[in-house]
């Protein structure tokens, strides 16, 4: 991936903000810091008791953090600078999503098939905001069990809502899923056809 260079007029690549959002546990965390440039920025704080009967863990009994404000990194892609904020996924957090909507362009939601009902709080919060987004399904362990229109049927997805496959993990996986949210606005940006 290429740093930032000026352009041909010598002006810097557009600078795009984009959220990660999604569920608690779904790797928001992890994609962040696969694809950053930078040393990613994370607000993680230790799981403790605190927590018990406020936050539910069901469904990851390998969490032993959680991010409390906000994950930050950068990338450079097709000449533009992607800022990358990934939101806390815990419902006590949730406030905070707001904030961070100001001046952003799209979003990827990450859902996790396992426990697809903690994705409908992101997907509802994007369509009421009118914030161009895709949801990029995190295959755990390597694995899918459910199709791209299996998982948009079962989110009540519009036709428009493009899915994609992949792992928060891998830096290549991640820049695909990125890459599919760039098509996808500029899809958005360009006007219907009578």
């Amino acid at each position: 991936m290429r740093k930032s260079e000026p352009g041909v007029d010598g002006a810097a690549p557009p600078t795009l903000k984009i959220l990660i959002a999604g569920g608690f546990g779904v790797g928001k965390t992890t994609l962040v810091g696969a694809v950053s440039e930078i040393p990613p920025l994370r607000t993680e704080e230790r799981l403790t008791s605190a927590g018990v009967g406020v936050d539910d863990l069901a469904g990851t009994p390998e969490k032993t953090a959680t991010t409390v404000a906000m994950d930050f990194g950068r990338i450079t892609m097709d000449e533009a600078q992607l800022l990358l904020f990934g939101t806390p996924g815990q419902e006590r957090f949730w406030f905070m999503w707001r904030d961070l909507l100001q001046g952003a362009v799209g979003a990827v939601v990450l859902v996790d098939t396992r426990r697809l009902d903690r994705s409908f709080a992101a997907v509802d919060f994007f369509d009421k905001y009118d914030l161009p987004y895709i949801v990029a399904a995190n295959c755990f362990h390597g694995r899918q069990e459910y199709t791209a229109e299996q998982i948009a049927s079962a989110l009540a997805l519009g036709p428009h809502i493009p899915v994609r496959m992949f792992d928060a993990r891998s830096r290549d996986s991640v820049r695909e899923v990125l890459l599919a949210l760039l098509d996808h606005l500029i899809t958005r940006a360009q006007p219907a056809s009578a």
